[in-house]
């Protein structure tokens, strides 16, 4: 039903954007491989040196002591101003070879680390395991889950964070995080090469990684906070970015603008009680736990002078942490290409082809998913001060699916995974928003050990947000995961938790994020 519904949405987003207006989503002149700035956001203020502020050099790291002022305001030319100049926008100074020797030696490295603190022999690395992986064929491994679906699509948005902050437009990135993530599977391991690793580093890498890169650079960007601060978050949101900056000094002290992106961002900490559990052949749940929750939503429609030239120019990006299960989810996704839609007094949109990686693992199952669909993302008006902001997408995508806590780490499996979402915002004014957000999953299984079985997996998550002052405000939680299995190894085939939890929310400037064009 969730999948009809977002396919409705989709058609009619689709229907609706096919006018004269809408322009297909391209590079305007005077933009390098579609990432560099507006020539209003190339004028940067330069660096302001007194006596006492020089490069301090050391033998490998040149760190500025100088301070960055902060760009100008809107609609004011900062060349224009006495004392500013213009310094060299972002991807000027691209490099191909930095990037690529970065990849390199991030994956000697884990080679390393994982040889000395991981035992066993699967990374006694040789010329002899090389050449073998070269001329074998790729096979779907059965790692632990966590390592497979989790820290491969980290280790890919560090390849994707190494080419981004070098200057690197995001198909190139792409690109290379797809190469390096074939170099891992390659010469990283002695086991064989694997198409399920492939997908997890090379695809949804890049799908976290342009999420974090984004995120880094809209701190980095923004000047409420001291310069050092700033580059402390901003690295440790995407550490291969913050490397650069330190590494190489000016030459990649541009900055990604964002070029105005309308964004809404949300910081949770709360508590949640359990309300329903059918734990099938999970063999532990915790009851109550303690959740510490991001999201982001960058780039939203109806911000005028916006435009949606560069993959990600719309995405969304969110994280939970709990006290049960360290991290509950982890979800990105992005318009990869697409167009806008909505010139009437009420409605903007957009619509395009979404690039998706999800991580779900609400304590008794779990679900991870890279995928491609086609939808949309708008936002209309319903009364002067009440809006309605959506997205509704439909597709396919390559899923694993496990029972969390059974009886072994590999107890889980792989499939084709057409999957809906369906996520809406109630937006009150400044005084409160209600949020609602469905996704479902069919998975199908494939590949090295397929019984021919499939799962159904639905979540709900239903948040009420009441602002109590300024930024400051509480929720309330009710969240909703059920899984239908059909694979005769798994016992019970149902698994179904549902809790009920109260959070402080601390909200952006932006309150709710409605965009008024009006």
């Amino acid at each position: 039903m969730l999948f009809s519904t977002a396919v409705g949405l989709v058609s009619t987003a689709v229907l609706a954007a096919a006018t004269p207006e809408s322009a297909a989503v391209g590079v305007p002149p005077g933009y390098a491989a579609g990432d560099n700035a507006t020539a209003r956001d190339r004028e940067i203020p330069k660096l302001i040196w007194s006596p006492d502020l020089q490069w301090r050099k050391g033998p490998s790291l040149r760190i500025p002591n100088a301070m960055l002022a902060q760009a100008s305001e809107a609609g004011t030319p900062a060349a224009a101003k006495p004392g500013f100049a213009a310094l060299p926008e972002f991807g000027s100074n691209k490099s191909y070879s930095i990037p690529a020797l970065e990849i390199l030696g991030f994956d000697f490295l884990v080679n390393r680390v994982n040889k000395q603190y991981g035992g066993g022999t699967d990374y006694d690395v040789s010329l002899s395991s090389i050449r073998d992986n070269l001329r074998s064929s790729w096979v779907t491994d059965n790692d632990p889950y966590k390592v497979n679906q989790f820290a491969h699509p980290y280790q890919g948005s560090m390849y994707h964070g190494f080419a981004r902050s070098a200057g690197l437009s995001y198909w190139e990135s792409a690109a290379y995080t797809f190469a390096g993530s074939a170099a891992w599977e390659i010469a990283g391991e002695k086991t064989r090469p694997s198409k399920n690793d492939q997908i997890a580093s090379g695809i949804a890498g890049s799908f976290l990684g342009e999420a974090l890169f984004r995120i880094s650079s809209l701190v980095l960007e923004n000047g409420d906070t001291p310069k050092f601060w700033r580059e402390v978050a901003a690295a440790v949101i995407s550490p291969s970015t913050g490397f650069n900056r330190l590494a190489f000094g000016e030459r990649y002290d541009p900055i990604f603008s964002s070029r105005g992106a309308a964004y809404h961002s949300r910081l949770q900490l709360g508590t949640s009680g359990t309300t329903r559990n059918i734990q099938g052949s999970s063999t532990a749940v915790k009851r109550n736990e303690l959740l510490a929750d991001f999201s982001m939503e960058y780039g939203l429609p109806g911000k005028a002078g916006y435009e949606y030239t560069r993959p990600f120019d719309y995405f969304a990006f969110q994280t939970t942490a709990s006290s049960a299960n360290v991290f509950e989810n982890v979800q990105t996704r992005g318009m990869l290409v697409g167009k806008p839609y909505g010139e009437n007094k009420d409605t903007r949109g957009i619509w395009g082809i979404y690039g998706s990686y999800d991580y779900i693992s609400p304590q008794t199952y779990r679900i991870s998913s890279t995928a491609l669909s086609l939808g949309t993302t708008a936002q209309r008006w319903l009364t002067q001060d009440i809006a309605l902001q959506g997205t509704a997408l439909a597709g396919a995508g390559y899923a694993a699916v496990g029972t969390l806590h059974g009886t072994t780490e590999g107890e889980y499996h792989y499939g084709v995974a057409p999957q809906a979402l369906l996520a809406l915002r109630l937006i009150l004014g400044e005084r409160a928003a209600l949020d609602v957000t469905a996704r479902e999953y069919f998975v199908k299984g494939v590949g090295a050990g397929n019984t021919g079985g499939h799962d159904n997996i639905a979540r709900a998550d239903i948040s009420l947000t009441v602002r109590v002052h300024k930024q400051h405000a509480i929720a309330f939680k009710y969240l909703w995961n059920r899984r239908d299995a059909t694979y005769s190894f798994l016992g019970n085939g149902t698994q179904e938790r549902a809790t009920l939890g109260i959070f402080y929310s601390y909200i952006g400037k932006d309150r709710f994020g409605a965009v008024d064009w009006r």
